[in-house]
């Protein structure tokens, strides 16, 4: 009689614990779905299918006094979502004299500026491959004037499980030698030098983008 009495007890059980895992199955979906690389941000509606992001250049607090302290602005423009990766470069405070040195820049791993630029941790590379194929080795550029101011097209993404969004740019000291150095720090950072200045990017409305790209035609026009 016992046994016969708690049966309904252990069907009633059998029912919640179905009910519980099939809740969290749901979740699960759910969770996977808002993950996976078909879904945008909201601002891609926002913005007829485009995504912004920017990230405000300012000098590693860790430099000796004798390197430049570089600021400026990097702005993104990406379509969803098989669109190329847009970047442009505002970058300003390096040396005016003549024969200006070449300058490094890349994405790195982490937006963690605690200590100057030397918390970004090395080149973001999510596929394991070796420098310069990471998809944020943008290469070298030659200040002209104390700046630079271009723009290019990059492998690197704003959407997806691979998203650049919330990691650092960072300009090296030195010209990287994508490569080439026969050594194994050439493949793994391309032997840049330390950091002058960083920056963690961030999604942005359209503005900065639209900014920047009157002030690059002002510049390439002088």
């Amino acid at each position: 009689m016992l046994s016969h009495l708690h049966r309904p007890m252990d069907f009633i059980w059998s029912v919640s614990t179905l009910g519980a895992v099939l809740v969290l199955l749901a979740g699960s979906q759910q969770w996977v779905s808002a993950h996976s690389d078909s879904v945008a941000p909201p601002e891609v509606s926002q913005y007829n299918g485009t995504l912004y992001a920017t990230c405000r250049m300012k000098p590693s607090t860790t430099l000796p006094d004798d390197l430049p302290k570089v600021y400026g602005r990097v702005v993104f423009m990406q379509e969803y979502p098989q669109g190329k990766l847009r970047i442009s470069l505002s970058l300003n405070g390096f040396p005016s004299g003549d024969g200006p040195q070449a300058r490094a820049v890349h994405i790195h791993q982490y937006g963690d500026l605690s200590h100057g630029c030397d918390a970004t941790g090395g080149h973001y590379n999510p596929h394991g491959a070796d420098h310069p194929n990471h998809p944020g080795d943008f290469g070298n550029f030659e200040p002209r004037q104390g700046r630079i101011t271009t723009q290019m097209e990059s492998e690197a993404t704003l959407f997806g499980n691979v998203s650049v969004i919330g990691r650092a740019v960072v300009i090296h000291e030195k010209m990287d030698d994508l490569g080439q150095g026969g050594d194994s720090g050439s493949l793994l950072h391309g032997n840049a030098g330390r950091r002058l200045g960083c920056c963690v990017i961030g999604i942005s409305s359209a503005d900065q983008w639209n900014r920047n790209q009157k002030l690059l035609a002002r510049r390439l026009r002088i």
